[in-house]
């Protein structure tokens, strides 16, 4: 608040003052008060009005302008009410209550709405394992009853596998903090366990997996990381060559870091499709050309790597390669307290 905006803002309080100083100075005449009295009352009117003016200019000025700083330097607008002087002025303190009365009505809204969420988001999670046990069962006697037909069904059963992993890796995204848990892991294990998984569709589609140099330590969740390394084979598998297909799998440690590529030599991404393949939903060219794609693979991956602060970058050419790229952050103090441990 400056001066120019206050004195606008009052100048209707100012036409009245103004208008009441001419009523009283006729008044004077009227009565025929002598000059020196006359003068005395006016002047006495005139510094009043300026003392009233600007006391009240200065409180509301400290309070309002100590208000925008402290709401521009927050991250969460809606706490402002936790770091408000108690204002010396009417307004402001009307100002304040409603604020904290409108704070407390939202926050209470917002835990009525999570308290919902929850209780949804435990519902799907418990769903997705309840149709995954039969899912499993089926899955485990069409492989013990080996036929054209049957492997058609086991396909069919993978990809529904596959989309239940997605939702119930996208509901608990959506509160992560609960779900994981951040310890040392062997890259070399969860990879096995990803290729085990894929076994018999990379034979039928005869790809090659080569993993190399994989026996690394890195900080992660560990059923996180699984679910994120299938969810790029997954793709590899789903747009790979009908010939001389392969998968690459390589670790490589940095100072800083661990890096892990997955590379395929599958059907490539177009470029103008490259940016946006981690955005929600979106399928690219590629998608709209395959019934298998719902785009939601890649945004759930994006948003688990943010939530364990691993970096995922991705490579492609148009028909000759695609390469995505997980990077995981060293942790130098529990690396410390690790090698104590071990020693």
């Amino acid at each position: 608040m400056n001066k120019k905006e206050y004195l606008k803002d009052k100048s209707w309080l100012l036409a009245i003052k103004i208008v009441a100083y001419i009523i009283i100075l006729l008044i004077l005449l009227a009565f025929k008060v002598n000059k020196e009295a006359t003068l005395a009352i006016s002047l006495v009117y005139i510094v009043g009005m300026m003392i009233e003016l600007a006391i009240d200019y200065y409180r509301k000025k400290t309070f309002y302008n100590n208000f925008k700083e402290k709401l521009e330097k927050l991250d969460q607008k809606y706490l402002i009410t936790e770091l408000l002087d108690d204002p010396s002025f009417v307004e402001g303190k009307i100002l304040t209550n409603s604020l904290y009365e409108i704070n407390k009505s939202m926050i209470e809204k917002i835990n009525e709405y999570k308290i919902k969420t929850q209780d949804f988001k435990e519902y799907v999670e418990l769903w997705i394992h309840e149709v995954k046990l039969p899912v499993s069962s089926l899955t485990l006697m069409l492989h013990n009853r080996k036929s054209e037909e049957n492997k058609k069904l086991q396909e069919q059963l993978a990809r529904l596998d596959n989309y239940l992993e997605q939702i119930l890796y996208y509901v608990r995204s959506e509160n992560a903090e609960k779900d994981y848990l951040i310890t040392s892991i062997n890259l070399a294990k969860v990879i096995s366990n990803v290729a085990l998984k894929n076994k018999d569709i990379l034979l039928e589609k005869k790809i090659n997996l080569m993993v190399s140099d994989v026996n690394i330590d890195v900080l992660t969740d560990s059923k996180w990381l699984e679910f994120i390394i299938n969810q790029i084979i997954d793709n590899s598998i789903k747009y790979s060559k009908e010939k001389n297909a392969y998968i690459k799998i390589v670790a490589k440690e940095e100072d800083d870091r661990v890096d892990l590529a997955i590379y395929d030599n599958g059907i490539g991404i177009k470029k103008e499709d490259l940016p946006r393949v981690f955005e929600k939903t979106y399928t690219g060219t590629n998608g709209r050309s395959s019934k298998n794609s719902t785009g939601m693979g890649l945004y759930i991956v994006k948003k688990l790597c943010e939530r364990l602060n691993h970096k995922i970058s991705i490579k492609s050419v148009e028909k000759e390669f695609t390469c995505v790229k997980i990077s995981f952050i060293k942790n130098n103090y529990y690396q410390i307290v690790k090698e104590r441990g071990e020693g």
